[in-house]
């Protein structure tokens, strides 16, 4: 055994753990990249790279302490400080506007959360549950968007 090596690469003992990090993040990141594409394409500011960063931070935060050893019911802790501290992520996105008397942000800060809920589920090795939650969240922003659009133009009176 080599004392620095062990020392520098703490909780990793072999290449098996070396694979499960390279593919939890790795998915966590893609999959938070395909939910932030939708909020990319709507031009929001929290959008491709802001969500892989948060489905990556996400895992990365329950992935390192389970590949340390931390016992499964310490790790509660560790999720509930990730859905705590994603909610200020969330509320920097949302605006009040005065003016118009509105709340602009709603969906992207959602969007942001679940986005850290997918990355948990990542981290965890819950891939199919981040996967299924991804194909939810792509339903609801892309489909529903097309048809919310849709009643909006028909309430619209023309002038």
């Amino acid at each position: 055994m080599n004392p620095l090596r062990d020392e520098i690469f703490w909780g990793v003992t072999d290449f098996a753990h070396v694979k499960v990090m390279v593919v939890r993040l790795t998915v966590a990141a893609v999959l938070g990249g395909l939910i932030g594409l939708e909020r990319q394409e709507e031009g929001k500011a929290a959008g491709l790279r802001t969500h892989m960063l948060v489905a990556l931070a996400a895992a990365l935060f329950v992935l390192a302490p389970i590949l340390a050893g931390i016992e499964l019911s310490q790790l509660a802790r560790v999720i509930q400080g990730v859905a705590v501290g994603i909610g200020f992520v969330g509320a920097g996105v949302i605006l009040k506007l005065k003016d118009e008397q509105r709340v602009k942000g709603l969906t992207t800060a959602a969007s942001v959360w679940l986005t850290a809920g997918v990355g948990v589920a990542v981290g965890l090795g819950a891939l199919w549950s981040a996967v299924f939650a991804l194909c939810l969240a792509w339903l609801i922003l892309f489909v529903l968007r097309v048809l919310e659009k849709g009643t909006s133009d028909r309430q619209t009176p023309s002038h």
